[in-house]
């Protein structure tokens, strides 16, 4: 037996919960209970996956533009920081979203969503981009060291590589422990600058003016740009998706409500932290630099500058403290976020510690290489090349993440409201746009500084890349549009149902068509029909279309043996079917069109299910005698049981 669905059916997700095996961060999966009475435990239980993200938005990459931005316009940015923060909630609360509810991380959504293609230039992008991003990381721990004890950057960069143990080493004790470490972290990163700030004596009423959205120059435009390209970071939208399932979650909608409601909490209050940590930079290199028209854009030259401006060498001892501990924060979850790409684009699990040396050594090979050869001078370059890559790889993570959240085939009742959705697409336009001016101006730097064949070889490289990556982009966004567009022209893939096993909805067959063609089939056909009628209680309409010559010329007036045959045998199968308590309706039309003709009588009487016989014609004999099923198939969205005889 064979059965033919006839549903436009949008899911892209086919299961909400993954195999064991494949589940995000699958060593402390579900790992931490939630089920407490007091509310307030409840609200500890779940807090921490947001801390071990907003370390991504208190790294180094954002220390080198708050610095130049404070630097060159004192407080005038500090509403770039404050809207950009609200972006970040906004998109991180999304990912959450998607975890909780979806039980998937948003590599794993790409993977089994998109072509297998599309898939594999994401997880490339993603691996590049969190390489990139780890290797910031590791320049800004190598520069902490250098500053703190003297340690050449060669030999902190490859000191750097032994997070991966301390990783391991944490997890065995559970995620808890891990998201405690980075929370001291954290709060030693805010503790010196809380102290930076007592040492700088700002005015908070110059402060204050500087909530006022403006810019007043290119230049400032610039610096805003970069502020906030470096704020929303791409590995943080797959890092929350999967640290939220480590928290034991119920399968009901009043459950993932409640994870949701608690992880909104949690994020605005982590994010607003790193968004104060951030401030507060801004604020120093404000108060510090920009009063005494002093220039910085290299955390080393802050770092000189800070002791003689200020008269003390505290200042500068806890900034190189607060600079490596926010390195060393961000490489920990940087590699989490390389374990969970690979794991979700890749579907496939390796060894916790190669998995994460292979993720390490990514990032460390570039910096080695970088810091051997140009020494600190190449470092603030390799810095600059690594947050142009971040914002070349934002786009393919914030518009899929937005695709998924507000997609009700994959969320239900979660899907992101009309007023979310636009909050959500203004905010992806704004980064988005800004990241690829950002982008566009530093290429374009680099292409007007080089000369001769060296510019023309730079051209032959970077037009190809930029066109397959603008492809793509363009992709990515109008994938649902595409989608909606191939389904409705009848040549979408069959998609299984969303909710499939326990819960799913159980269809009801009320009103059941058979057609007939006074063959052996007839009797398999209606065997079917007899058995779905019992079991749902369900009415037959039994449908007989005569093609006869006669039947073609005088329709129902014709009246030959075979049409009163055909009745005869009609009237049989009523007789048996009501002897089994089956409600039944005949119908016999007389026409040169089968195929229209069943059409036009499941228009009228609208079934809920149709039941048709297959003769197994292949190829020629399809041209001979011709087929029924497929433009019924298509002309008809109602569920089809074909069977054979």
């Amino acid at each position: 037996m064979l059965i033919i669905v006839n549903l436009r059916v949008k899911a892209d997700i086919t299961s909400d919960a993954p195999h064991e095996a494949l589940r995000s961060l699958g060593e402390v999966h579900s790992t931490v209970g939630t089920s407490h009475a007091s509310m307030w435990r409840r609200f500890f239980a779940f807090s921490g996956p947001a801390y071990l993200v907003s370390v991504g938005y208190m790294d180094p990459g954002n220390w080198a533009t708050d610095l130049e931005g404070g630097a060159r316009f004192g407080y005038r940015l500090l509403w770039v920081l404050v809207m950009s923060n609200a972006m970040a909630i906004l998109l991180q609360t999304l990912s959450a979203r998607l975890g909780i509810v979806r039980g998937l991380d948003l590599a794993q959504a790409c993977r089994v969503s998109y072509p297998k293609a599309v898939s594999m230039c994401l997880w490339v992008l993603c691996e590049i981009a969190i390489a990139a991003c780890d290797l910031a990381e590791v320049l800004g721990a190598a520069i902490g060291l250098n500053l703190l004890f003297g340690l050449p950057l060669l030999a902190g960069v490859l000191l750097t590589a032994t997070d991966t143990l301390l990783l391991l080493w944490l997890q065995r004790f559970g995620i808890r422990m891990l998201e405690a470490f980075v929370l001291a972290l954290i709060i030693i990163i805010g503790g010196c600058f809380f102290i930076e700030i007592l040492l700088s004596k700002p005015v908070f009423a110059e402060v204050v003016t500087g909530l006022i959205p403006r810019l007043g120059s290119p230049e400032a435009l610039y610096a805003a740009i970069a502020i906030l390209g470096a704020t929303v970071m791409p590995h943080n939208l797959y890092l929350h998706s999967a640290l939220v399932q480590t928290r034991q979650v119920g399968a009901s909608d009043d459950a993932k409500r409640r994870a949701c409601r608690f992880n909104l909490i949690d994020s605005t209050v982590a994010l607003n932290a790193a968004m104060l940590v951030n401030a507060a930079i801004l604020v120093v290199s404000a108060a510090v630099f920009f009063k005494r028209a002093v220039v910085v854009t290299e955390i080393q030259q802050a770092h000189v500058l800070l002791a003689p401006l200020l008269g003390t060498g505290v200042a500068s001892v806890v900034f190189a403290l607060a600079l490596l501990c926010s390195g060393q924060s961000s490489t920990i979850t940087g590699t989490m976020a390389g374990q969970i790409v690979m794991e979700g684009f890749l579907n496939f699990r390796m060894r916790p510690w190669l998995r994460r040396l292979l993720t390490r050594m990514m990032a460390i090979t570039p910096a080695a290489i970088t810091v051997y050869l140009s020494g600190q001078e190449g470092t603030f370059k390799l810095l600059i090349l690594s947050q142009v890559i971040l914002s070349m790889q934002l786009p393919f993570a914030v518009i899929p993440l937005i695709h998924f959240t507000s997609d009700r085939n994959r969320m239900g009742n979660f899907a992101n409201k009309v007023w979310v959705q636009i909050l959500a697409w203004v905010s992806a336009i704004i980064i988005v746009g800004l990241n690829i001016r950002l982008v566009v101006g530093v290429l374009g730097d680099w292409f007007s500084a080089t000369k001769g064949a060296e510019k023309w070889l730079i051209g032959a490289v970077l037009a190809p890349f930029c066109a397959l990556l603008a492809a793509l982009l363009v992709w990515v966004t109008f994938e649902p549009w595409l989608k909606a567009w191939i389904t409705r022209a009848g040549r979408s893939p069959l998609y299984l149902p969303e909710s499939v096993g326990v819960g799913a909805p159980t269809p009801l067959y009320r009103r059941i068509l058979v057609p007939l063609d006074h063959t052996d089939l007839d009797r398999q056909a209606i065997g079917h029909a007899a058995a779905m009628a019992r079991m749902h209680h369900a009415k037959l309409f039994l449908l007989h279309v005569e093609e006869g010559v006669t039947s073609q010329v005088y329709g129902e007036l014709s009246s030959t043996a075979e049409v009163e045959a055909g009745q005869k045998y009609l009237d049989e199968i009523v007789i048996s079917l009501k002897a089994e308590n089956i409600e039944v309706e005949t119908a016999v039309i007389h026409s040169s069109n089968p195929k229209n003709e069943i059409v036009k009588y499941a228009q009228k009487v609208n079934p809920d299910l149709l039941i048709m016989g297959a003769h197994g014609h292949k190829r020629l004999k399809d041209l001979v005698f011709g087929t029924t099923i497929d433009p019924v198939r298509h002309a008809l969205n109602v569920p089809i049981l074909v069977v054979r005889g």
